[in-house]
């Protein structure tokens, strides 16, 4: 599919919330690396962080340890995961960031990432007693208790905002044959749509066969399709108006919802 290295989409002001939760994520990682007891009083190493600021499905179900719905959004397993994640970020977030501002968009980001939270731990309750089974013997324990960590859902919710929002901008990729790079651009829609067709074939074929992938296929798409609901509710209308003068056209245009009400 490609790497995303950049898109050609002007930013109009900084985006500061999205710089900073780049900060803070890079920061919470390599501060739980080196200094876990800094994030978790009392902890040694990284995986006892995890443990417990993770969001464990289990414990949410039963209404135990919420804040990790939130505290397991900035936490990483590994270099190469935050690395993915933020370069997603710093890529499609700016100019989600720039439409509905500052305020709008941290609020969005999060009920993004809670819309993922509740379709990861919607995909294993419903996932077949076969394919449980098949998890629980190849990993050694329940999906039910394995902690989940990562910003990818609330990111997935910014991918979904950027789709509605620049459906026509150009991403530029990195595909590689053999060790040869080659750069492309791609219209967002096709980049975006592709990789979430990816996340939903992955996530059903995990959800059927029950073999873990290590990757919450499921909390993508929920971020995703949480981000897309949330859009037209988020964007500021007066910066979109803002926005035709640099643009020459309104890049995105919300619903009108008819004020008429019928009975029944």
């Amino acid at each position: 599919m490609g790497i995303p290295v950049g898109d050609e989409t002007p930013r109009t002001e900084p985006a500061v919330v999205n710089l900073t939760l780049i900060a803070v994520n890079v920061a919470v990682f390599f501060i739980g690396v080196t200094a876990p007891s800094l994030l978790l009083p009392g902890a040694s190493t990284y995986d006892e962080v995890v443990n417990k600021l993770g969001m464990v499905p289990a414990d949410v179900v039963a209404g135990r340890r919420l804040y990790t719905i939130i505290t397991s959004m900035f936490l990483h397993g590994s270099l190469a995961h935050l690395a993915g994640n933020m370069l997603y970020l710093y890529i499609f977030g700016d100019n989600v960031e720039v439409m509905m501002g500052r305020l709008r968009y941290a609020v969005f980001y999060l009920l993004s990432g809670l819309g993922a939270v509740l379709f990861h731990i919607a995909s294993i309750a419903f996932m077949p007693k076969e394919a449980l089974m098949n998890s629980i013997l190849e990993t050694g324990v329940s999906p039910w208790l394995i902690p989940a960590i990562g910003a990818s859902g609330a990111i997935s919710g910014v991918l979904g905002a950027y789709l509605l929002l620049f459906p026509t901008a150009s991403v530029r990729i990195v595909t590689f044959w053999g060790f040869f790079p080659f750069f492309l651009r791609l219209p967002a829609f096709i980049y975006i749509l592709i990789w979430f067709i990816y996340q939903l074939i992955m996530g059903i074929t995990v959800s059927l066969i029950g073999v873990s992938a290590g990757i919450a296929f499921w909390a993508h798409v929920g971020g995703f399709l949480t981000g897309m609901a949330l859009t037209p509710l988020f964007v500021d209308k007066a910066r979109l108006a803002r926005l035709v003068v640099i643009y020459g056209y309104a890049p995105y245009t919300p619903p009108v919802y008819s004020t008429s009400k019928t009975e029944r």
